[in-house]
């Protein structure tokens, strides 16, 4: 009786794994969302950039809500800058609606993407994949313009009403880390922008920013001073 059920047990042993393996299904769904934060707001800034006509050869900065609330044209003095910053974008959607702003032929672009696919854990290595993409595309059907990727901004999460699903300061970090190392590859011009709205204790000085997040209007004047500058712009 003890011998059958040993051997019961060891039977046991044997088949079970191989009916839960059995069960294992291999998949290529991301693991993570792709879609817009803010799918209606993409929606409607987009047809408003449709109607714009083409006129090629202006400056553009493109990104998601801190480009959207920057005031380029007056803050640069340059009545031609076409602001192309959609808020809640993610690199994803910058890869689909690329075309605006490659039909318009930038003398130069500065870009600025990445925290929100950070808040929506899209990994980092994927994050500055997608701007390798955007790079690459750029390059090849507008190959006259001069491209800036700027690095994401620092954050407070100290600051009253900062976004909680963006407290992921160490992906920003390495997000910058290896967006400096892609550019330097794909011959394009990083600009660091993360030192310069960092308080003493390395975090989002709150005299720059609204939440912890977006900017004010004096952090507006800082990016636009140093671009001005390092005679980017």
């Amino acid at each position: 009786m003890r011998h059958w059920y040993s051997l019961l047990c060891s039977c046991c042993l044997f088949v079970l794994p191989l009916i839960a393996n059995s069960q294992i299904r291999v998949t290529h769904q991301r693991l993570y969302d792709t879609g817009s934060t803010m799918p209606a707001h993409n929606t409607e800034r987009a047809l408003l950039f449709e109607k714009e006509p083409i006129v090629k050869g202006r400056i553009i900065f493109l990104g998601n809500s801190i480009t959207e609330a920057g005031k380029w044209a007056e803050l640069t003095g340059d009545n031609s800058v076409i602001n192309r910053g959609i808020g809640g974008d993610i690199t994803f959607d910058l890869l689909r609606r690329l075309d605006d702003v490659i039909n318009r032929e930038p003398s130069k672009l500065f870009i600025l993407i990445g925290i929100n696919d950070i808040s929506k854990d899209i990994p980092d290595q994927v994050i500055v994949d997608n701007c390798k993409k955007i790079i690459s595309k750029i390059k090849q059907q507008s190959p006259f313009t001069k491209i800036y990727v700027q690095s994401i901004l620092p954050l407070n999460t100290a600051v009253t009403g900062f976004p909680q699903h963006y407290d992921k300061m160490g992906h920003v970090s390495s997000v910058n880390i290896l967006l400096e190392k892609m550019t330097a590859q794909s011959g394009c011009t990083f600009v660091n922008l993360y030192p310069l709205f960092l308080d003493a204790d390395k975090r989002l000085d709150k005299k720059y920013t609204i939440d912890g997040l977006h900017l004010k209007a004096e952090g507006y004047k800082v990016w636009v001073r140093y671009l001005r500058q390092k005679k980017y712009l």
